[in-house]
């Protein structure tokens, strides 16, 4: 049990709401399955087989948000209605107006949706109180937010707000290639984005490639900034810092594998293995942010 992205977010630390008042929250938006007549489901659904909404390893909380998705693409449901609308066409003498035509693709809709496949989506969050971190495992900042909307509904003046640091993350990781140095207990790994500030956004990748200091300072030197860099923190875990301060591809490397739980019991497994997670990764985001000059505080 790994999360492989990191969108982060701060809490007051430490932060006193209780599991058990924030499993009451979230039991107002339950996650129930898609009926034959539902596009989309979403809603809060429990961690663990047959468990509560949160649960909580070492007092450290998961929560996690599903969603269902009928696969109806509108490409099917216009080549449905154009041929019904042919068939309209010819027995009545005259093609469906505006108004009819919409009316037939809601029909048509209604007649594929029970036919649909589904798609079950969950994006799990963790939220350290101890620490003040709330993290949601989203590749994207949008997909986060969705989880964010559904949490601010659901906790009343959640006091919650976006992770913000002393100095740009795409000038510290500008100055860390340039020095050709990485902060202590990082070292920079072989893949990086170095975009232009120009109007032409000019973009060089390296990917599973050296970094030349040589190269990478020439691209430096004609006005370009590093957006993403590929780091490993501590011998323990690689990551990629972004410009808007997600930490993505987090992978846990051996040293740590050998340590998660080899016990036979499947929940046992979970929780040591989020709590070996939940441990490492707070002190990952810590050092980051120290990386980055500290948390700003106006």
């Amino acid at each position: 049990m790994w999360f492989k992205n990191l969108q982060i977010y701060r809490l007051p630390a430490p932060w006193a709401y209780t599991p058990e008042q924030l499993e009451e929250a979230l039991s107002s938006n339950k996650f129930t399955p898609a009926t034959s007549m539902d596009l989309m489901r979403q809603g809060w659904d429990t961690p663990r087989p047959n468990g509560g909404l949160v649960h909580v390893v070492n007092k450290q909380m998961l929560i996690l948000l599903g969603t269902e998705k009928k696969l109806l693409p509108a490409t099917v449901i216009n080549q449905v209605a154009k041929a019904r609308a042919a068939e309209m066409e010819e027995a009545q003498g005259f093609a469906p107006g505006k108004k009819a035509m919409k009316e037939l693709k809601e029909r048509v809709s209604d007649e594929l949706l029970p036919r649909a496949f589904s798609i079950r989506s969950n994006v799990w969050t963790w939220i350290d109180p101890v620490n003040g971190w709330l993290v949601v495992d989203a590749a994207s900042p949008a997909k986060a937010d969705e989880v964010i909307k559904l949490l601010l509904k659901a906790v009343d003046k959640l006091p919650l707000e976006s992770l913000r640091v002393q100095r740009s993350p795409v000038a510290v990781m500008t100055e860390w290639l340039q020095a050709d140095d990485a902060p202590a207990g990082f070292t920079v790994d072989m893949d990086t984005e170095l975009r232009a500030t120009g109007e032409s956004k000019a973009t060089v990748r390296y990917v599973r490639h050296t970094l030349e200091a040589d190269d990478v300072r020439r691209h430096i030197a004609a006005g370009k900034q590093c957006t993403r860099l590929a780091m490993t923190w501590n011998d323990k875990i690689s990551f990629v810092l972004t410009e808007s301060l997600a930490i993505k591809s987090v992978k846990p490397l051996d040293v740590i594998k050998e340590t998660e739980s080899s016990t036979k019991n499947d929940e046992e497994r979970f929780d040591g293995d989020v709590m070996l997670m939940t441990g490492e990764l707070s002190k990952l985001m810590a050092d980051v942010v120290e990386a980055l000059g500290g948390e700003a505080t106006a």
